[in-house]
C-alpha cells in the first residue's frame, strides 16, 4: 500500500461512534501534519483520489479539507491543489525575562489579542492556596484567557490572584500585568516551571490542534518585592510554534 493510501485509507481513521467521517478524517489529517507524516508543501491528493482511498464522498472530503485551511494547516494554491502549510518560523521568550504575553508579542512587531474565557472571584483550590499562601475563607481572582497572536490562537492561560491584589478581575482584557502595574502590585520576580502535555479536547479545539497533540505547560509564581507571592498562572502553549530559551552562565 503505497503511503498516500495508507494515511487516508478508512481503516487508518474511521472508527464507528467517533463523530461524522469529515471531522474524523480532518483530525486524522492534522495529526499526521502535527506527526511530520505529511511534511510541510506535501500535496494532498486531488478531491476525486481522496474520496475514493477513504471510500467517503467528495463533499465529505471538501469539509474536511475546509476545516483544515481554517486551522492555517492546509493552504489552496490556484490551480495547484492543496498543500501542506510550511510551519511558522518558532517564537522564542527567554525564560530569564519577566514580560506579558502582549509585551513579548509587542517586541516581535506583532498585535496580540485575548479572549477571556472566564473571569471572576471564587474560593481558592488547594493548588492556589499552597501558591498564593491563601486560606479556605480568603478568595482568588481567576482570569481564564485564550491568547493569539497575528490571528493564530497560540496559548491558554488560567491566572489566580489574591483578591486584594485583583478585586476587578473583569477589568483584564489583554494585559494582565498592565493591570497589577498601575496599582505597582506586578511581580519583579517569579518561578516558572516548564514540562510537556497533550491537549484534552476543548483545549485542542480551542487551540485549533487536535486532541492529544504535545504542548507546553507553564507554570509559574510571581513574586512582588516583599517576597510575597501574587500570581499563580497555569498555561498551555503550541509547542509547533513556541519556544521557551534560557541562557545559561558559568558563575
Amino acid at each position: 500500500m503505497s503511503t498516500v493510501a495508507e494515511v487516508f485509507h478508512p481503516e487508518s481513521w474511521f472508527r464507528t461512534g467517533r463523530g461524522p467521517r469529515y471531522q474524523q478524517l480532518q483530525r486524522h489529517i492534522a495529526a499526521a501534519i502535527q506527526s511530520g507524516k505529511l511534511a510541510p508543501d506535501d500535496q494532498l491528493p486531488p478531491e476525486r483520489e481522496m474520496a475514493a482511498i477513504a471510500n467517503i464522498s467528495r463533499v465529505t472530503v471538501r469539509k474536511a479539507v475546509a476545516q483544515l485551511v481554517s486551522d492555517g494547516l492546509v493552504e489552496q494554491r490556484q490551480g495547484a491543489g492543496s498543500f501542506v502549510r510550511a510551519a511558522a518560523p518558532k517564537l522564542e521568550q527567554s525564560l530569564s525575562s519577566l514580560v506579558s504575553f502582549t509585551e513579548n508579542m509587542r517586541a516581535r512587531g506583532m498585535a496580540s489579542t485575548s479572549e477571556v474565557l472566564s473571569a471572576g472571584l471564587f474560593k481558592p483550590n488547594p493548588d492556589e492556596m499552597i501558591a498564593l499562601g491563601l486560606s479556605s475563607h480568603d478568595l482568588v481572582a481567576r482570569i481564564h484567557r485564550l491568547r493569539s497572536a497575528g490571528g493564530t490562537p497560540m496559548a491558554l492561560e488560567y491566572s489566580s490572584l489574591p483578591r486584594d491584589i485583583l478585586p476587578r478581575p473583569e477589568l483584564v482584557q489583554t494585559s494582565l500585568y498592565a493591570v497589577l502595574r498601575k496599582t505597582g502590585s506586578a511581580p519583579v520576580r517569579a518561578i516558572q516551571r516548564v514540562t510537556a502535555a497533550n491537549l484534552t479536547g476543548a483545549d485542542a479545539t480551542l487551540l485549533k490542534l487536535p486532541e492529544a497533540a504535545a504542548v507546553l505547560r507553564i507554570e509559574r509564581t510571581g513574586y512582588i518585592g516583599t517576597g510575597r507571592p501574587i500570581e499563580f498562572t497555569s498555561g498551555l502553549y503550541r509547542s509547533d510554534i513556541y519556544d521557551f530559551v534560557s541562557e545559561l552562565r558559568l558563575d
